[in-house]
């Protein structure tokens, strides 16, 4: 299961922001390193596409797709050089697919800390940046001498000259404007800041007027318009403890709370969404009256991956798949009426699976 890290200075609401997402219990206190040990959960993928396949279908189970959410402790200045959790908070963060920054943008005197999200931004990217250029200066030394005997490791020798010459300027690499065949070649290197990144700005529950502003102010930041980065990070504001606390009701009184905050269905399952994407997952859809459900996988995989993600069987015995659009499938009203007026597709191997698809496969092993 793909796992995103909840990455912050200490009070800026990551706990809060943990237990929202999975139900968990993760001790969400006002004072620093509350978080000593990663909390490691399950958050649901909202998808309103698989609720309205399984009512079509009557469905007596639904599953929903997820991802492992893993609360960090918090980072403070220095942590590249051993501050607070130092190299601890590093080796735990190195293990998530993706980022998620909570950014704190709420006064609060019990509170310490700065309350501004730029500052919360600016320690945590110069500390994974410092921390990425130890980890490349190490390695690029060895991987230049290498390439003048072996031309094969001249391209990781330039991503790693590429790298260098960024971060040592404290930029972070998802905004440094490297081209994805120089993010490809450093991937083997696991860096901390050559992933997708989303974030989450954490205002006060009556400063609910405030996020359109925070908002612009973190993305003309970390990723202004028409910049490399746009499409590398996403940025969304909220009231984390608003979200925590509508999180704990039951499903009616949860929709009666947000909407009376004119908050729709709320900003935890637009971030479950975002980070999703984020990671490159995409959805396909299996419905009949025993289940529904939402698999995920990779964008760009082939229907054989795709069959895979339900057993290994299906996708080492791959004949074909069978293929609607969720949407065609409920304007029509039933699996067997469509495939009656002939409106379900025969897909080989090479197709590529795409967003929303319901799918059927034949195997044979």
């Amino acid at each position: 299961m793909e796992r995103f890290g909840l990455v912050g200075l200490p009070n800026a609401g990551k706990s809060s922001l943990y237990n929202a997402l999975t139900g968990g219990g993760a001790l969400a206190a006002p004072y620093a390193f509350a978080t000593k040990d990663p909390n490691i959960g399950v958050a649901k993928v909202p998808d309103s596409r698989l609720d309205q396949l399984a009512a079509m279908s009557k469905s007596k189970n639904v599953v929903h797709a997820s991802v492992q959410v893993v609360d960090i402790g918090g980072l403070v200045e220095g942590a590249s050089k051993g501050e607070g959790l130092g190299n601890k908070f590093l080796a735990n963060i190195r293990e998530v697919d993706a980022i998620v920054f909570v950014l704190r943008a709420f006064e609060d005197d019990d509170v310490p800390g700065p309350s501004d999200p730029l500052e919360h931004l600016r320690v945590v990217e110069l500390e994974l940046a410092l921390a990425d250029l130890e980890t490349v200066e190490s390695r690029l030394g060895r991987s230049q001498k290498v390439a003048k005997l072996d031309k094969n490791v001249a391209e990781e020798a330039a991503a790693l000259e590429a790298a260098h010459a960024a971060l040592s300027q404290g930029l972070p690499l998802y905004r440094a404007g490297l081209g994805t065949d120089v993010r490809a070649a450093l991937a083997p290197h696991f860096l901390l800041t050559n992933r997708r990144v989303l974030a989450v700005v954490n205002v006060g529950e009556n400063e609910l007027d405030r996020i359109p502003d925070v908002e612009a102010r973190v993305r003309n930041e970390i990723a202004p318009p028409g910049s490399k980065s746009e499409g590398e990070v996403e940025v969304l504001g909220m009231s984390v403890q608003l979200e925590a606390e509508a999180a704990q009701l039951d499903e009616a009184d949860r929709a009666d709370m947000l909407g009376a905050l004119g908050l729709g269905e709320g900003a935890l399952p637009r971030m479950v969404r975002s980070a999703y994407h984020l990671l490159g997952l995409r959805t396909f859809f299996t419905t009949g009256e025993k289940e529904s459900r939402a698999w995920t996988f990779r964008a760009g995989a082939k229907a054989p991956e795709c069959a895979g993600r339900i057993h290994s069987d299906f996708q080492r015995g791959f004949i074909r798949a069978e293929v609607i659009r969720w949407d065609e499938l409920l304007e029509i009203g039933s699996w067997t009426k469509a495939k009656e007026l002939g409106k379900i597709r025969l897909e080989g191997k090479d197709y590529e699976g795409v967003d929303g698809d319901v799918m059927e496969f034949r195997f044979n092993v």
